[in-house]
C-alpha cells in the first residue's frame, strides 16, 4: 500500500476532512486531494508532521513493518 492511501486512511478513521489535514500541514485542501489520489508526493516535513498527529512511525507509514508503533514507545 502507497504510503499515502495509509495516511487517507488514517483520516478517514479519524473521522478529519481533506481541509483538516490542509491546516495540519499548511497546505491547500486541494494538495491534500493530489496526495490521496497519488497525483503528488508528499514533502517530508509535511509527513513528519502528520506522523507525529497521528503518533505512527514512518516504518509503519512506509511500510518497512505492518504494525502501527506509536513513536510514544520507541525507546
Amino acid at each position: 500500500m502507497d504510503y499515502r492511501h495509509k495516511f487517507k486512511d488514517l483520516r478517514v478513521d479519524n473521522d478529519l476532512t481533506q481541509q483538516n489535514i490542509a491546516e495540519i500541514c499548511g497546505v491547500s485542501d486541494a494538495t491534500v486531494g493530489h496526495w490521496e489520489n497519488l497525483k503528488r508526493d508528499m514533502k517530508i516535513d509535511s509527513i513528519v508532521k502528520l506522523c507525529r498527529f497521528y503518533n505512527v512511525s514512518p516504518e509503519y507509514i512506509f511500510g518497512f513493518t505492518n504494525e502501527i508503533k506509536m513513536l510514544s514507545d520507541k525507546k
